[in-house]
């Protein structure tokens, strides 16, 4: 039965690779920008706008992923907005990585030292000139480690992209195992697969914080 698994069967799995890792990249990079965004709004002096900012961490943390994607793919075409899987699918991750993401910065910038801020307004620094020269360089070196920890979740929940048609790993690893009927073979290296993704970047992580010092 192991020789009914091809060469074509683990190309296909392989190309299904890059479609998630190009996935997990975009997603990385929108749901980054909308992060820092939500990160800033979470620590402006405004409190509307801390409001609303934790107001929208708090809903799209307390929703399942998936729900957020099947809000984006099926609850938008109830009003005449078909998006494609893969579009859908980049919206509703992005919005998923920026609640988390900026919760993460606003935790690393809201870390650095009350006497930080106090130095840089004896400087007779404004709000922005605070967090460009002051706040965010120190914010960066402490939000390195758990940023790249993060992507690790992003990647593995790209899978569940699958369920609308995106045909990334997981998926392809589905295709795979319906038409050879070996899922103890297919399965088993789609998590190989997922495995050599992910180990390296939360090694990376782990590196990071001990580098760092983040954990103190």
């Amino acid at each position: 039965m192991i020789s009914d698994f091809s060469w074509d069967n683990l190309q296909f799995l392989l190309e299904a690779t890059r479609w998630t890792i190009g996935l997990s990249l975009i997603v990385f990079i929108t749901g980054g920008i909308a992060g820092f965004a939500v990160a800033l709004l979470r620590t402006a002096r405004s409190p509307f706008l801390r409001f609303i900012s934790a107001l929208y961490i708090q809903l799209v943390q307390g929703t399942p992923v998936l729900i957020v994607l099947f809000l984006t793919y099926y609850g938008l075409a109830l009003f005449g907005y078909k998006l494609s899987p893969i579009i859908a699918a980049g919206a509703a991750m992005t919005i998923f990585a920026s609640a988390y993401l900026g919760e993460i910065w606003r935790g690393c910038i809201e870390g650095v030292q009350r006497q930080q801020w106090e130095a840089s307004a004896a400087l007779a620094l404004n709000r922005y000139q605070q967090l460009r020269y002051v706040i965010l360089p120190q914010a960066l070196r402490h939000s390195l480690p758990p940023t790249v920890g993060f992507m690790v979740q992003i990647i593995k929940n790209t899978s569940i992209t699958s369920i609308i048609g995106v045909v990334e790993l997981t998926r392809a690893g589905q295709l795979v195992s319906n038409a050879t009927f070996l899922p103890f073979i297919v399965f088993p290296i789609v998590a190989l697969i997922y495995f050599a993704m992910c180990y390296p970047l939360s090694r990376y992580s782990h590196s990071l914080e001990r580098k760092f010092h983040a954990h103190r």
